[in-house]
């Protein structure tokens, strides 16, 4: 009697069905997953050295943090430092104009935490051109 030999399989891996999977879990992720936008305050921070600029523009907003960290709003006193009071004074000095120049001119002795809620203020109300005023270090001789 005469068997005919079978016919080997290839032994090899089909390929296909785990392409298939990586594809569907990169429609996964990508439909899945959120994409936030984190607001961020954009902060120009002028050298402590150097020329001195020339003249501020006219149409600007100068935000004055005193040593016991009260807070002005071009030359007029807020009556506390609650970071809403600021902001309702900057919403309305801008007149709705978010992109003016905003100077945060701050006293050295001033808390860092007063600072900040000025700069947080300034970017919670819209605010993208941002200054902080310095002065040049005095030079002492040895």
């Amino acid at each position: 009697m005469r068997f005919r030999r079978q016919k080997r399989a290839e032994n090899s891996v089909n390929l296909t069905p785990l392409i298939d999977v990586v594809f569907l879990l990169l429609i996964f992720f990508m439909v899945s997953t959120t994409f936030t936008r984190e607001t961020r305050l954009m902060v120009d921070l002028p050298e402590a050295s150097g020329e001195r600029a020339t003249e501020a523009e006219p149409e600007t907003i100068e935000v004055v943090v005193a040593k016991d960290g009260t807070y002005s709003v071009n030359g007029k006193a807020l009556v506390n430092r609650r970071a809403e009071t600021l902001m309702a004074a900057l919403e309305r000095v801008a007149g709705g104009d978010k992109s003016m120049p905003l100077i945060i001119t701050a006293d050295a002795e001033a808390t860092h935490q007063a600072v900040v809620t000025a700069m947080d203020a300034a970017g919670r109300s819209g605010f993208v051109h941002l200054s902080i005023t310095t002065q040049e270090p005095r030079e002492t001789k040895p």
